[in-house]
Parts: structure tokens; sequence; C-alpha cells
């Protein structure tokens, strides 16, 4: 057996100082992208020490591209972008205007190209969707109007990217580079100039797209039906990727798409079947695991004395990312009439770059319209600006009371009422209630124990962070405290000193673990019940401090074996044990 294995070498040095690095940034609570670009500057050239292989790594990038797009796809959600239409599309479209010559003036003034100075503002335009809605899930603003728009605003620059990936080839020769003409087998038969490269581009871009609508949305639909009926899990796992990476394979060779596109509309038209929620779930790790391969790919090919050599340059990078294209996009939404709070929340949502600069920057590069002296600076601002973005949202608050005491209203009028959204994080107020039963989670197992309790007339309170069950528990009078419960000032608030029992109906075990953990801690003769999926599951939070864990499965299992042997279970009965006394 051969000993010399650049590949395995180059996997196990990238995820396993991926892990070592995103554990440390995570507990720090920095988002864990930055320790897989960190991982990714300790095994490329520039560093001392282990060098993993420059032209695999090339390759594995561009897998994680595939199933990041895929995702992507998966997750676009036409109904969240009409909702909020108004003011997400042409928002979007402007700020994005407006950064992208903010960011080739700067490549401009460095002397590079009009290709460069074009990929450059690109990729300095849009914002990390994984950072974003990070920072929105931790201050409960997801479903909040904020929140939505800042979503909606987001699809609208993933999809200008995906077409900007698209074009981008199709306009490189007028750009910058002498070969793009040639990498198009057509194009160069014919001898077609600019605007026949562009139509021919547009051409199989349509005669691709009314491919995957017409037999598409037909065949991957059925297939995944078809599958599923057999029911092994491993081959509806084995065809999601099939499909993701067959389609991007052959949208690449057949139509002479870019892969990202291809894969991007698998995962669109993966999203209306029924089972778009199972082929999310059963692809996640490996599109986890081949995410992080990218973006330790992409830090490979930063070099950190570029911020001691172009300090400059850097922070005016820097510059644009956090202050100017957020300042854009403050002007733009209070021009839609949205009060300023919500203009604050956009603006520090975008300040911050991630993974599609990087996929930009490695198609700029891989087209020679980028010098290596912009991919470093792309890859320092989004270091840089995912660091600084907690810091961007943590000064919302000060500058929105800034701004309005500056626009105040003279002493003898009465201020404006507050809009809605500007009402969207309320102060957390701590319970007064005392000997009662916390329930965590109001989903689908959460909301028969609150029904029990409540029929039982238990004094109890729920935690939970989606505002469209909070509202239907205020509807009902139940008393909610809104957020992540695994959060040290949730628990607080819920008083867990003096609380009777403790209920955790969330089914991440991981998130479930941190909460039984910290109200053990808190408060020592707690009766604490959860639930898991796994006899791993229940190990992990019985010795957490759990007293009871409910494993669904042997649930259901009771309940057959009662309904089948004794004839004595009634169908639908839920049944809740009493908190102890």
């Amino acid at each position: 057996m051969p000993h010399d294995t650049p590949l395995i070498a180059t996997i196990v040095s990238g995820i396993g100082l991926a892990f070592v690095f995103g554990a440390i940034a995570n507990r720090f609570r920095i988002p864990p992208l930055v320790g897989y670009l960190v991982a990714g500057v300790l095994v490329g050239p520039y560093t001392p020490g282990f060098v993993a292989d420059q032209t695999l790594a090339p390759e594995l990038a561009e897998m994680g591209v595939i199933l990041l797009m895929f995702g992507v796809g998966l997750h676009f959600s036409l109904k969240d972008l009409m909702s909020v239409r108004a003011i997400a599309v042409p928002g979007a479209v402007v700020q994005i205007a407006v950064a992208t010559a903010m960011g080739a003036g700067l490549a401009w003034f460095m002397g590079w190209s009009i290709g460069a100075q074009l990929v450059f503002g690109l990729a300095l335009s849009v914002a990390s969707t994984v950072v974003l809605l990070r920072a929105l899930q931790d201050r409960r603003l997801v479903q909040s109007e904020r929140g939505r728009i800042a979503v909606g605003w987001l699809i609208v620059e993933d999809l200008a990217m995906v077409l900007a990936l698209v074009l981008l080839p199709a306009l490189a020769g007028v750009l910058g580079t002498s070969n793009a003409v040639a990498s198009d087998p057509l194009a160069a038969r014919f001898g077609l100039g600019l605007w026949g490269v562009l139509g021919l581009t547009l051409l199989k871009i349509a005669a691709f797209i009314a491919f995957m609508l017409i037999v598409g949305r037909r065949v991957i639909p059925w297939i995944l039906h078809y599958i599923a009926h057999t029911g092994s899990r491993e081959l509806f796992r084995l065809a999601v990727l099939a499909i993701a990476l067959g389609v991007a394979f052959g949208a690449a060779k057949l139509f002479g798409v870019s892969l990202a596109l291809g894969a991007f509309f698998a995962g669109m038209i993966l999203s209306e079947s029924e089972l778009s929620h199972r082929a999310a779930e059963e692809t996640l790790p490996l599109r986890d695991a081949f995410a992080v391969l990218f973006f330790v790919s992409v830090g490979m090919l930063f070099d950190p004395s570029s911020l001691l050599r172009d300090p400059l340059p850097v922070l005016a990078t820097l510059f644009i990312i956090v202050i100017g294209k957020s300042a854009a996009a403050f002007l733009i939404v209070k021009a839609f009439g949205h009060p300023v709070g919500t203009a604050l929340t956009i603006s520090a949502s975008l300040a911050q770059i991630g993974e599609f600069s990087f996929i930009l920057a490695e198609l700029g590069a891989g087209l020679n319209l980028l010098p290596s002296q912009a991919r470093d600076l792309i890859l320092a601002g989004a270091i840089l600006s995912i660091l600084f973005n907690p810091l961007a949202f943590a000064a919302v608050g000060w500058l929105k009371s800034q701004l309005e005491r500056r626009a105040g209203v003279a002493p003898d009028q009465k201020p404006a009422p507050k809009p809605k959204e500007e009402e969207a994080e309320k102060p957390l107020v701590p319970t007064s209630l005392t000997g009662h039963t916390i329930l965590i989670g109001y989903g689908r197992v959460g909301s028969l124990v609150g029904q029990a309790l409540k029929d039982s007339n238990a004094s109890f309170l729920v935690i939970e962070d989606a505002d469209k069950i909070v509202a239907v528990l205020r509807d009902a009078g139940i008393e909610t405290i809104v957020g992540n419960a695994a959060s040290p000032e949730i628990l607080k608030a819920a008083n867990l000193a003096g609380a009777r029992c403790l209920i955790v109906a969330i089914p991440n075990a991981f998130e479930a673990g941190q909460v039984v953990q910290q109200a053990k801690a808190a408060n020592a003769t707690l009766t604490i019940v959860a639930r898991a999926h796994s006899d791993a599951e229940v190990t992990h939070l019985t010795e957490l401090g759990a007293d009871m864990v409910i494993m669904g499965e042997r649930e259901i299992a009771r309940g057959i074996i009662e309904k089948v042997v004794t004839g004595e279970r009634k169908p639908d009965t839920v049944v809740v044990a009493a908190t102890p006394a």
C-alpha cells in the first residue's frame, strides 16, 4: 500500500485543524468560519510547517462550492423574498451597485485592470448568509420584520452573485484576459465577439433553465419519492447527493454553464418536493464537511504577511465592507420609510463578507482577472469583518438612541408611536413565578406537554425563540420568555433557583445538554425531564444531570405494546407525569 497519500493528508490536516480552531473560535463566541480560514492559513504555503497539496485543495474546494450552492438552492424561499420584495429587491440591487463602485474605486486607485475592479467590487458587496443567520438567531430577530428584510436582502444578493458567476467567464475577454473566448469551443470555432459570447452564454443558461423546469421538475421529485418508498435511508441520502453532483456536472458539460448554477438549480428544484426537509437533513453532514474544506482551501490562498505589507489597502477594504456599504444600506432603508432601528439592523447585518466573496475570488483568480494582492485583501476583509460583526450589532442600540436624540421632537410635541418592527427586541423581564415548571420548546412535543400542564392548572412558563409560536403563546395567556434556552441570561430570567421542574422538549441533544448542565448547576434539587432520539443521547443527557430522559422510539413501542397486548391504551392519549412536590 503506498505511503504517499496527499489526498488523505490534505483532508485530515484540513478537517483536523478546522475542528481545533473552529472550536476555539466558538469558545470565544466567534463564528467557526473564522477558525476554518485560520486552519487553511496554517496548512498553506505562506506559513511554516506542513503544506497541504496545492493541486488537490482547489478540487476539494470545488466540491465544497457545489454543495454550498446546492444548500443555498435547497433553502431558497421565493415566499420569503416576495413578502419583503418592495424593499429587499431594489435595496439589495442599489447596495450591490454602490459597494461594487466603492470596491472598484479602490482597485482603480491601486492600478488594477477593469476586470479586477469589477470582481473585487462584487466580492465586497455581498454578505455571508451563514454569519447573518447566526447573528439574527442570537438576537431573536429571524422571524421579526427586520429579520425578514435582512434575509430577503441576502436572497437577492445571492441571486445576483449566481448571475455574476455565470456571466463572468463570458465577459472575461473584454475584462482583462485573452483566453475567455477560447475557453468556449463554440465561441472559438465561430469566432464570436463579446456580444456573441454573451448571447451564447445567455442562450445556454436559458436552455438549462428550460430543461430543469420541464424535465428536472418532474424527474427529480419522482426519483426521490421512488427511493423514499424503498425505505432505505442510505439510498435516499445517496440519491440526493447524486442529484446534486450529477446536475452540477451535467450542467457544466452539456450546457456549458457553471457548476455553481447547476447545483443551485438542483437544490431549488428539490426544494419544491415534499421531501425537501428530509433531503436537507440527510445531506447536511457531507455539505458541512466539504464546506469546511472549501473554507480551509480559501485560507490556504491567504498570505498573512499582507496585513503588514499592505496595511492601508487592508484598512480601506475593511472600511468599505463595514462602513461604506452599511451606510449605503442605512440610507436606502430609511429612504423607503422604515424606522432607524430597522435601518441599523440591516446595516449591521451587511457589515461583513463571506462565502460568495471567496467563490468570486476563486473564479476571478482562475480567469486571470484578480491579482494575488486582491485575493489577499478580500480574505483579510472577510476575516476581520466577521470578527467585528458582533461589535456592529452591539453598536446598534447606542447609535439608535443617538440618532433619535438628534432627530428628537420638540417638547410640546408628542412622540410618534413606535412601529411594530421597532418593538421586535423587548427587554428581558425575569419571571415572578416560584415553585413552577419551566418548559423549553413549544413544538410538536412541547405544545402537547404545555397543553396538559395548562389543563391541570399547573404553574409554568415557556422558553421559546420562534416569534410565531411566541405570539400564539401570548394570545393564550401563557407566560413566555423569548430567547435561546442555552443562554445563561434566559435561564436566569426563568428563575431556575426557585423552579420545581424543568422539561426540555427541544429535539437538539447538544443544545439540550447545555441547558441541563446549566440548570443542574443553578439548582441541584431541580427535577429535569428531557427527550432524546438515541441511547447515546440518553446517556449524554443523563450524565449531565437529567433525572429522566424519554426516548421517543421507546415510548412509541410501549404504546404499541400496551394497545396490542393489553388493549388498555387509547389512541391519541397524551400522558404527562405530574411534577414532584
